[in-house]
């Protein structure tokens, strides 16, 4: 989305895709961090040599750390940079971790815009799909419904 997001603007896009992150690896030093930042250390993130012997012969992300990576992704698409003073995050409808993300995959999100309900004062309360795709793969990783108050 190149253009600023305006009231007037916001609701030609319902239901519409708005937009496509870059591409972005999964390296085994950034799932090691998340490990240690949520005291996750489960062998299937983190034991290289056991995950190997294991169901995904890798080792894979944690599913919250592909959902929290989603402020990252969703910044690229520029939804929020034009028209926008603020964005609060106010939670999710629903998340589903359909794949795996074996380490050395890349991923990207592709955004719907899927509800838009002004709340007065320049606030305006969306709905936006986030599908977390998989480079080479058909299924995505995670699909998520995010809830956020723009202020415009």
């Amino acid at each position: 989305m190149t253009e600023a997001l305006t009231q007037e603007k916001i609701q030609e896009y319902i239901g519409k895709e708005i937009g496509i992150s870059d591409w972005m690896q999964i390296t085994q030093e950034r799932i090691n961090a998340f490990a240690e930042c949520t005291e996750d250390r489960q062998w299937i993130h983190t034991d290289p040599d056991k995950a190997r012997h294991g169901p995904y012969g890798t080792t894979i992300a944690h599913g919250f750390l592909i959902l929290s990576l989603l402020v990252h992704l969703t910044s690229q698409i520029g939804l929020f940079q034009k028209g926008i003073q603020m964005v609060t995050n106010i939670g999710l409808n629903q998340v589903r971790f359909s794949k795996p993300v074996r380490v050395g995959s890349k991923i990207r999100n592709r955004v719907v815009l899927k509800e838009a309900i002004e709340k007065g004062n320049g606030r305006i309360l969306i709905t936006v799909e986030n599908t977390i795709e998989i480079e080479g793969s058909a299924k995505p990783a995670m699909v998520a419904e995010v809830l956020a108050l723009l202020l415009v």
